[in-house]
C-alpha cells in the first residue's frame, strides 16, 4: 500500500511516499481502507518531534515509534479484530489512529464511530481531533452553560470553528478573536460578535468573559486574565513559542499551578478523543448544528506540502489528506 513515511524527525522534508505492507488489526482493533485524514498541528508535532515532551509521552525518544504519520482518520472498515463487536466490515467511520496517512490503517475500535451520515470522508476527518479538544474545552475544562458571555481566541481555525458552533449549541452569547480576512467567516459560523486582533484588544477593559477559550496562542497569562470575569474560566488549548523541551505547553502548566491561588479558574484542555465524544459530535452534526469547515484538500502525495502550510498557521478551518 501507499503511505507517507519517516524514519526520524524532522519537518516535512523527511517525508518520503513509500510502498509498504498493509498494517494486521489486533483484537481489539479495526483495519480501515482510508478515505481521508485530517492535518492539523498534532500531527506537525508528532513529524518533528518538538516540543521533547512528545516524545517522552511514548512516541520514540530517538527516533519515532510510527514510520507513517497522521492522527484523524475517515474511512471504510475493512477488516475486524476478533475483540470487535461494534463494527462489521463495509461501516462508515471516523476517528483517530497512528497512521492515517497511508491507504489502509489500524485503529482502536474504542476510538471510532460512526460516521455523521450528511459529512463526505473529507469532512469527517476534519472533525476527530478539532471537535473533541473544542467540545473538551468548552464543557469539560471550561465548564460552559446557558446565558454565558464566551470568548474564542483563534476563532477561525481548527479547533475555533468547531467551539464557536459548540458554544453557540450550549446557548452562550459568542465573541470571536480572528485577523481581518477571516472575519466573514467567524461570522458566518455563527458568532454574535467578531474581534479583530489586529485592529482591537479584546483585554481593553470595555468587555470582560466569562469563558475565555484560547487555541494555540502566545498571549501570557495575565493579558488573558485581564478579559476575564473576576470568578471567569480561562480554558488554553495547546500554545505556540516557548522552548524546545515543553514549548507553548508551559502556558498550562503556568496556570495550573496559579489557579488554586486566585478566584478565576485557569485549566489546560487536554487531547483525547473518546468514542463517546465522537458520537456526540455525529449526532450534533447529524442535526444540522455543527458544520466541520475544511480549507483544503491535497493528495497523499502532497502531504509534505499539506503539513507546510499548516505550519505557517494561516489557514481556515482544517486541511485534509485525500485518498
Amino acid at each position: 500500500m501507499k503511505a507517507m513515511t519517516r524514519d526520524r524527525y524532522g519537518s516535512a522534508d523527511v517525508l518520503a511516499l513509500d510502498d509498504i505492507a498493509v498494517p494486521v488489526a489486533g483484537d481489539d482493533e479495526v483495519l480501515i481502507r482510508v478515505r481521508a485524514a485530517g492535518v492539523g498541528p498534532d500531527v506537525w508535532h508528532l513529524l518533528t518531534g518538538r516540543p521533547y515532551l512528545v516524545r517522552l509521552i511514548g512516541f520514540g525518544l530517538r527516533r519515532p515509534k510510527t514510520r507513517v504519520v497522521g492522527w484523524d482518520v475517515a474511512g471504510t472498515v475493512d477488516v475486524v479484530g476478533t475483540g470487535v463487536t461494534r463494527f462489521q466490515p463495509g461501516d462508515e467511520v471516523f476517528g483517530t489512529c497512528r497512521g492515517a496517512f497511508a491507504e489502509y490503517a489500524c485503529a482502536r475500535a474504542d476510538r471510532l464511530a460512526p460516521k455523521p451520515a450528511n459529512l463526505s470522508f473529507e469532512q469527517a476527518a476534519g472533525v476527530p481531533v478539532s471537535g473533541c479538544t473544542a467540545l473538551r474545552g468548552l464543557r469539560d475544562a471550561g465548564g460552559i452553560h446557558a446565558g454565558q458571555s464566551v470568548l474564542i481566541i483563534g476563532a477561525s481555525g481548527g479547533v475555533g470553528t468547531f467551539a464557536v458552533q459548540l458554544a453557540k449549541l450550549f446557548g452562550t452569547h459568542v465573541t470571536g478573536v480572528c485577523s481581518t480576512p477571516k472575519v466573514d467567516l467567524v461570522r458566518s459560523i455563527g458568532a454574535d460578535d467578531v474581534i479583530d486582533y489586529t485592529r482591537e484588544d479584546f483585554a481593553d477593559g470595555v468587555q470582560r468573559y466569562d469563558l475565555i477559550l484560547d487555541t494555540a496562542g502566545r498571549r501570557s497569562l495575565s493579558h488573558l486574565r485581564r478579559a476575564l470575569t473576576p470568578r471567569g474560566t480561562l480554558a488554553i488549548v495547546g500554545g505556540e513559542g516557548g522552548g524546545r523541551w515543553i514549548g507553548g505547553f508551559d502556558r498550562q502548566l503556568r496556570a495550573a499551578l496559579l489557579s488554586p491561588f486566585v478566584a478565576q479558574r485557569l485549566r489546560p484542555v487536554s487531547s483525547a478523543e473518546r468514542q463517546e465524544d465522537l458520537v456526540f459530535l455525529k449526532d450534533v452534526i447529524e442535526a444540522g448544528k455543527v458544520t466541520p469547515v475544511i480549507s483544503r484538500t491535497y493528495p497523499l502525495e502532497e502531504a509534505a506540502k499539506a503539513l507546510g502550510d499548516a505550519d505557517e498557521g494561516h489557514g481556515q478551518g482544517k486541511a485534509v489528506i485525500t485518498l
